[in-house]
C-alpha cells in the first residue's frame, strides 16, 4: 500500500485508493515479447516423407475395395484398369452400391500432394467419404 503526500495545509498522509497498473502492464509486455518470440519456434518446418508409416495396421476387411493412384497419373480399382471419368461407377459396382464402405487408397509416392487431394476430392464427389491411406508399415525402424 502506498501513500499520497498532499501539498496542503495538513501534514496528515491520506491513502489512495488507486491501483497502480504499471506492474500489470510491465508483466502483459514481457509475455507479449515471450509469445512473440516462442510462436515462431512452434512451427515445424521439416520436410515430410508421407508414404511409409509406423502406424499399428488397422484390421481389413474381408474384401476391401483398393483405388490405386499411379505415378503416371492412371487409376486402378483393385486390378481393373479405370478411367478418372467413369471412377464413380466402377466404385459402386465393386462396393455393390454401399457408399459407407471405407475406400483404401493407394497413391504413388511420386504424385504430388495436391494430387493426391484432388483425389480424395474426387472420391469424396462420388460419395465416399470414408477413405483410408494405405502406406508402408515400417517395423522396428526399418
Amino acid at each position: 500500500m502506498w501513500r499520497r503526500v498532499d501539498r496542503g495545509d495538513s501534514d496528515e498522509l491520506t491513502e489512495a485508493h488507486e491501483i497502480n497498473v504499471t506492474p500489470f502492464i510491465d508483466v502483459m509486455l514481457v509475455l507479449l515479447i515471450i509469445f512473440m518470440v516462442a510462436a515462431p519456434l512452434a512451427t515445424v518446418d521439416l520436410p515430410v516423407n508421407l508414404p511409409s508409416s509406423t502406424a499399428q495396421a488397422q484390421p481389413r476387411p474381408d474384401k476391401p475395395i483398393f483405388v490405386t493412384f499411379k505415378g503416371d497419373r492412371t487409376l486402378a480399382i483393385g486390378d481393373q484398369p479405370v478411367a478418372l471419368e467413369s471412377l464413380g461407377a466402377a466404385l459402386d459396382a465393386a462396393s455393390g452400391h454401399d457408399r459407407g464402405q471405407r475406400v483404401y487408397l493407394r497413391a504413388d509416392s511420386a504424385l504430388r500432394y495436391g494430387e493426391v487431394m484432388e483425389m480424395m476430392n474426387t472420391l469424396r464427389a462420388a460419395g465416399y467419404s470414408k477413405v483410408a491411406l494405405v502406406a508402408l508399415e515400417v517395423k522396428d525402424g526399418t
